[in-house]
């Protein structure tokens, strides 16, 4: 697990100068602390951060085969030793056990059909000396990272933004971004805060060569194909694939822990795990307010699985010292509330281990979200004509706020591509048109998705909201404060339910064998029946509770509102409504607690990243740079 920075540059162009070039590898110093590589020749520069996971002493990048071929890679492949065998069958030589020369090897064989073959997480440049192309991926599931720009005279890419910050700065916001952030609580992919830097999509490859246009282009389409069988075969074939997901997710030459809430999710995983490493370490964070911990439900869980759990009450002053922290590394702002207990339990298991696992992706892959449900309640407006149904939306939109059945009455005459974008909707697109100072009627929180519903036409509802959350959610909430949040502690967060071969088998489950017996992710749940206590079998899913709402009438009232005051944002909110929002809150009259949060994360990303203020966040201090003359 590493991070890495690279240029392509048209011919004759000089590289980057060593100054920017340190600033940039260095400012993903978290990302691999053990060792620092480089490489450079005419055209191409190659920057690597390695944390040594597998073949510690052989490892190192960026890495070269043949004098010909030179990669960064940054994730894991774990169906290397299979591919290795195949190609010591072609006739390959291999010189280290690291998967980055498997990798290089598919490469050097296959070409650029050969990140098909690869069941891993990934993001890697490899530069062909020879053929003057440099061959750039992202794995199917956008577990890792890879931002890139592109100027008139080279190509520049990276692990994180604030590596291509130190090359470019952040002179321009994206309103579009912004608009969309205020929406979905996040930044959707490709597009970031800065106008200037993209990020390639999940599954998706980039080919380029110096001085010529980038080509980007799909390998690996995640589609729904169900298949008629009995519940039987769908839970035979998840558990099978499961088992050798987890077990092909434990290679390692160091190390392995393990996250534990108190949902199925991470429940299966450490079940599995266990059995492959009986003395697995366990790690569980939770807050010290009613209703707001998984802590004594995870121990509960730990010692019936005999595992080990190491646990950690989180208190609002930790919460505040680290928030900058937390932010800085994500990049572009998440305002996801559960990054807070993700970046300390990551902080805690990295004083134990290097490694862990986690369960993100159940819920897209098999169903877990309880809105995917949603349409069965909703299933008899489907029966009722369109005049009828527009009638009735009409006379559910004047009725008054906090009558019963008004939410209800909406969603259902509502199709489902105007109210469902994913998991989080926070800000409406009237509230933003009065909370913004500039607000684009071009671009609706519908554009990220539009193309998306297209493609799942022929879908059931609840498909095509499942399809919706592993384009948009999964890639850029879940795995993105996965991947920061554990990067910013030098460990590495594996997911074994993200697996291409995993997601084959859950693919071809139908709907109602996941939210059918007035639950979500049914089959997955029957599966896992025989390795998980009942007490998990059945729990409603909590996901990392955190105390925001509460905490923003109490602890966290003075800090907000002085940073909603004197925050040097009102070019682009009217500060009038911001504070609006916190006194309606605090008042108790409506719960404006993520509308607040997804500002106020905003607010402190700007203070970091525009106004340059280092706040007590000691990651920013950057290490000195040496002077060259």
């Amino acid at each position: 697990m590493c991070g890495f920075i690279g240029e392509c540059r048209k011919k004759d162009m000089p590289a980057i100068d060593s100054h920017t070039w340190f600033k940039a590898i260095e400012a993903i110093h978290h990302r691999g602390p053990d060792s620092t590589g480089h490489f450079l020749d005419e055209h191409v520069q190659l920057g690597f951060k390695r944390l040594s996971i597998i073949d510690l002493e052989h490892g190192t990048q960026p890495m070269s085969l043949q004098n010909r071929y030179h990669i960064v890679f940054n994730g894991e492949i774990y169906n290397y030793i299979e591919l290795r065998n195949s190609l010591i069958a072609e006739g390959f030589v291999f010189q280290t056990d690291s998967d980055t020369e498997v990798l290089l090897a598919m490469y050097a064989s296959h070409g650029i059909e050969c990140v098909k073959e690869l069941r891993g997480m990934f993001a890697f440049a490899i530069w062909d000396k020879v053929e003057q192309t440099l061959f750039a991926a992202r794995d199917p599931f956008g577990i890792k990272p890879f931002y890139y720009t592109v100027t008139e005279d080279r190509l520049f890419f990276a692990s994180e933004q604030k590596s291509i910050h130190s090359y470019i700065s952040i002179d321009e916001l994206s309103k579009e971004a912004l608009q969309h952030y205020l929406t979905y609580q996040y930044v959707p992919e490709p597009l970031c805060l800065s106008n200037k830097i993209s990020k390639l999509l999940p599954g998706h490859y980039l080919l380029t060569s110096p001085g010529q246009k980038v080509s980007i282009e799909c390998y690996f389409k995640k589609t729904f194909t169900p298949v008629k069988e009995n519940m039987k075969h769908y839970s035979k074939k998840t558990r099978d694939v499961l088992l050798d997901s987890v077990e092909k997710h434990m290679r390692s030459d160091v190390p392995v822990g393990a996250f534990l809430s108190s949902g199925i999710d991470s429940t299966s995983i450490v079940a599995l795990a266990k059995q492959h490493n009986p003395n697995l370490k366990t790690f569980t964070v939770g807050f010290d307010h009613q209703g707001f911990s998984e802590i004594d439900i995870a121990k509960d869980t730990a010692e019936k699985l005999q595992v080990e759990n190491i646990h950690k009450i989180i208190t609002p002053e930790e919460f505040m010292q680290e928030l900058p922290n937390i932010i800085w590394h994500m990049d572009d702002p998440v305002a996801d509330p559960a990054a807070v207990p993700l970046y300390f339990v990551a902080k805690e298991a990295s004083k134990h281990v290097k490694v862990v696992l986690s369960g993100e992706g159940a819920d897209e892959l098999f169903g877990g979200y309880n809105i995917y449900r949603e349409p069965l309640a909703l299933n008899w407006f489907n029966y009722m004509p369109g005049s009828m149904k527009s009638l009735l939306h009409k006379v559910a939109l004047g009725l008054p706020e906090g009558t019963k059945g008004k939410s209800y009455l909406l969603r259902g005459t509502t199709p489902l591509s105007e109210r469902y974008i994913g998991n989080a909707n926070i800000l409406s697109e009237l509230e933003k048109q009065h909370l913004l100072t500039v607000y684009d009627t071009s671009n609706p929180f519908m554009k990220m998705t539009r193309n998306l519903y297209d493609e799942a036409a022929l879908f059931d509802d609840s498909s095509k909201m499942q399809y919706i959350d592993l384009h948009t959610w999964l890639p850029g909430d879940i795995l993105v404060k996965a991947d920061r949040m554990t990067m910013a502690h030098s460990i590495e967060l594996r997911v074994p339910f993200l697996d291409k071969e995993v997601f084959a088998v859950a693919s071809e489950v139908p709907t109602y064998a996941k939210i059918s017996h007035g639950t979500t992710k049914y089959v997955l749940r029957e599966a896992m029946s025989e390795f998980i206590p009942e007490s998990v079998l059945h729990r409603k899913k909590l996901g990392f509770p955190v105390p925001i709402r509460h905490w923003l009438k109490d602890e966290l009232y003075d800090w907000a509102r002085n940073l909603l005051l004197t925050s040097p944002t009102e070019y682009l909110f009217k500060r009038e409504e911001t504070i609006k929002l916190l006194d309606e809150h605090v008042q108790g009259k409506k719960d404006n607690s993520r509308k607040i949060w997804v500002i106020l994360c905003f607010m402190v990303w700007h203070s970091l990243y525009i106004e340059k203020n280092a706040w007590n966040h000691s990651l920013l201090n950057e290490p000195k740079v040496p002077v060259t003359t």
